[in-house]
Order: C-alpha cells, then sequence, then structure tokens
C-alpha cells in the first residue's frame, strides 16, 4: 500500500483566516465605529447635557419676557421701572443715603 501524503489545505486555511478577519473587523466597527455603541453612549450623554441647558435657557427666556411683559405700555410695573431707573442712570430718590 502507498502512503499518501496530505497536503495542508491553504485554501481551508485562507477561508477562515478572512472569515475571523472580517469577524474582527465588523466586531470592532461596531464597538469603536462612528455608528458603534461607544459613539451611540456619548451621543446619549451629550443629549442630556443639551436638554439641561435647553431647560436653563428656557427658564432665562420666560424670565426676560415676564420682565418685558412687566415693562410694556400696556402693563406697567412701577417698581420695576424704578429698580430698573436706579441701576442704569445711578439715581437715587431724595430720601436714600449712599454709603460707599
Amino acid at each position: 500500500m502507498a502512503v499518501t501524503k496530505s497536503r495542508p489545505a491553504v485554501g481551508v486555511a485562507l477561508f477562515y483566516g478572512v472569515a475571523f478577519s472580517l469577524a474582527v473587523y465588523f466586531t470592532f466597527a461596531a464597538v469603536q465605529g462612528d455608528y458603534g455603541l461607544f459613539r451611540r453612549a456619548e451621543i446619549s450623554a451629550e443629549t442630556q447635557v443639551l436638554e439641561r441647558e435647553l431647560a436653563a435657557m428656557k427658564v432665562d427666556v420666560a424670565r426676560m419676557e415676564n420682565l418685558t411683559r412687566r415693562l410694556s405700555d400696556d402693563y406697567l410695573d412701577v417698581d420695576l421701572l424704578d429698580q430698573q431707573a436706579r441701576s442704569v442712570l445711578g439715581m437715587l430718590r431724595a430720601d436714600e443715603m449712599v454709603i460707599r
């Protein structure tokens, strides 16, 4: 009987090598890529920060709208007008004293 020597299956090894390389590449892309898990976590954290900033800005806008309405022609708040005149013009009433 003749003993046949089997040569290494280069095609099979090449196939498994390419398949493993593709699996590693796609796994890396799923974790680190532009649309990966880490980027998704960054976007989620950034969304929370921006939502907090938006809420703070909405509070500021509401405060400014209230002050604007209180100084409008339709509704005039005399105390607010007095406060603004004092701060902008540096005016005092006759019965006040300034201590420096």
